[in-house]
């Protein structure tokens, strides 16, 4: 199944779909995902990662008495940010995008040879490789009972 809404909308969700929903109706709502990775190495939270390779991008779910949905990672080319297409991009087409929003303060780093730019606003990370954006990573903190933390 394809979404016909690829807004990524920091602090909110994905699209249709909202931070701190369960995973039933996601699933529904998308099918059954390509793959699931389950990660219970943390004693205050579990971790279910869903995989939607075809249409781009990741789920993750958090919570140790309750999951809810609380990060995406998009590599969907389609996907928009602030209105704008962000997957291909120069790393100063991104800087700009989040700076024209408001969003000034960041982080770089080198991670397995791709440079990565963090933002404390919607715990955005961009991920770029040869100085293009290949993936991002979105989402919110989630407490251990399975319940979105406000800043």
């Amino acid at each position: 199944m394809m979404l016909s809404n690829l807004e990524i909308k920091p602090n909110i969700g994905f699209g249709g779909t909202l931070f701190g929903s369960a995973m039933a109706p996601l699933i529904k709502q998308l099918g059954k995902p390509e793959e699931i990775e389950n990660f219970d190495d943390d004693e205050e939270f579990n971790t279910t990662l869903l995989h939607y390779w075809k249409i781009g991008f990741s789920v993750f779910f958090v919570g140790l008495s309750c999951q809810i949905l609380a990060g995406f990672e998009i590599d969907n080319p389609d996907a928009l940010l602030f209105g704008r297409k962000i997957l291909g991009k120069p790393e100063d087409e991104i800087i700009s995008l989040m700076k024209e929003n408001g969003h000034t303060v960041y982080e770089a780093d080198t991670e397995l040879g791709d440079k990565r730019l963090s933002f404390d606003f919607g715990m955005m990370d961009f991920f770029f490789r040869d100085g293009v954006l290949i993936y991002m990573n979105f989402g919110v903190m989630v407490d251990e009972k399975g319940n979105i933390e406000t800043v």
